[in-house]
């Protein structure tokens, strides 16, 4: 039988969504106007536009609703994708916004496959994402106490003593006797200091559930894998299996690399080409947490006994990749920095190099758990 494709438009908020569908053999779009966000208002739809001959293609933009309405289709054997919102194309000088426009807007662009889906984990990897990036927004909402805390402190003209770094225990200990000369201010040192203890406890507390979480996790073989690269703890190897899901979804490290939005921009036109800073187009989260591990490789390449330990267990082709891992990334490093660049800069390349091993391991990992099974 030869069907004819309906492309349907979803235009997602709280309450409420607008619809649009697009046919094959019809030029416009066309509104089919406002439904409300609920299950029952979709399978009505559903049974609206279902008819023989007829195959449906949902789509909607990725936001804060999540991806509970590409669940309840897919479930019902309806293809659905969830578009990039960065990523959906926009006419210059457009300046007219509707719920109604924007549901045929994606329609159309569905139609012509100028749409580009993101990948939708399932629902216990969803909750794992969640939980650590609970966790970022504790480690967020410490800097800004400690932040309010030094500002405060800082106002008044009040400095630690010298070779005391802050927030270490002699740093603490400091704080804890500190004596302000107004009672006000002393009601106010208490009160930032209460909520940075808080705030900590509060840390903390996420990351042993982390932990306790990914004990005896289908996730918990790759995570081990990637703990034995250096700058990688077990936390930071959580993080990223959260936010990239299977690696083997990525053909290679520059389809990874691309997703964190760590490759440089270009610019090209005619003769010329000239290549800027990286697209930072992409997750922010693996973007921000490989950076980060990233300045781990100015150091000297060595196996420490940290890493040594998180290394046990692993297959000496793993523990390959992360001594090449840190030959070659030292010396990038040192080479960026000897052309004159900046420290920042040159880790921004080390972490885009960091992320193509970090796909090795993990790939290997991945190869090995099909194995065992």
């Amino acid at each position: 039988m030869d069907y004819n494709t309906t492309y349907v438009g979803m235009d997602v908020h709280k309450a409420t969504i607008s619809v649009a569908i697009a046919e094959e053999d019809r030029d416009d779009p066309v509104s089919l106007g406002l439904i409300p966000n609920s299950h029952d208002a979709l399978l009505k739809l559903l049974k609206k536009l279902q008819k023989p001959g007829r195959k449906l293609l949902f789509c909607y933009e990725s936001g804060p609703c999540g991806y509970e309405i590409y669940r309840f289709l897919t479930g019902r054997g309806v293809s659905c994708i969830v578009a990039a919102t960065s990523l959906i194309p926009a006419k210059a000088g457009d300046r007219v916004k509707t719920d109604k426009r924007d549901a045929k807007k994606l329609a159309r662009l569905f139609r012509s496959g100028e749409l580009t889906p993101v990948w939708v984990p399932d629902e216990a990897q969803e909750a794992l994402r969640d939980m650590v990036r609970s966790r970022e927004d504790a480690v967020r909402d410490l800097q800004r106490k400690r932040h309010q805390l030094g500002k405060f402190l800082l106002r008044l003209g009040i400095h630690p003593p010298q070779g005391i770094r802050n927030w270490s225990a002699k740093h603490r200990q400091w704080l804890d006797a500190l004596k302000m000369e107004q009672s006000a201010h002393q009601v106010v040192l208490s009160d930032y200091r209460n909520a940075m203890i808080q705030a900590e406890d509060r840390l903390k507390h996420l990351e042993k559930e982390v932990e306790h979480y990914v004990q005896g996790s289908v996730h918990e073989p790759v995570i081990n894998a990637l703990k034995a690269l250096k700058g990688i703890d077990l936390i930071t190897a959580v993080c990223l299996v959260a936010e990239i899901g299977e690696f083997g979804r990525f053909k290679n490290p520059a389809q990874l690399m691309a997703y964190a939005g760590l490759v440089p921009s270009e610019y090209s036109s005619g003769p010329r080409s000239r290549r800027g800073s990286i697209t930072k187009t992409g997750n922010h989260h693996v973007r921000w947490l490989v950076v980060e591990a990233a300045w781990h490789y100015r150091h000297t390449p060595k196996i420490g006994y940290k890493l040594k330990k998180r290394q046990q267990g692993q297959s000496d082709s793993i523990k390959q990749i992360s001594w090449r891992a840190q030959n070659r990334l030292n010396f990038k490093y040192r080479k960026l920095v000897g052309k004159g660049k900046l420290k920042q800069t040159a880790i921004v390349g080390v972490a885009r190099e960091l992320l193509g091993f970090i796909w090795s391991v993990a790939i290997e990992a991945e190869k090995e758990m099909k194995k065992a099974a």
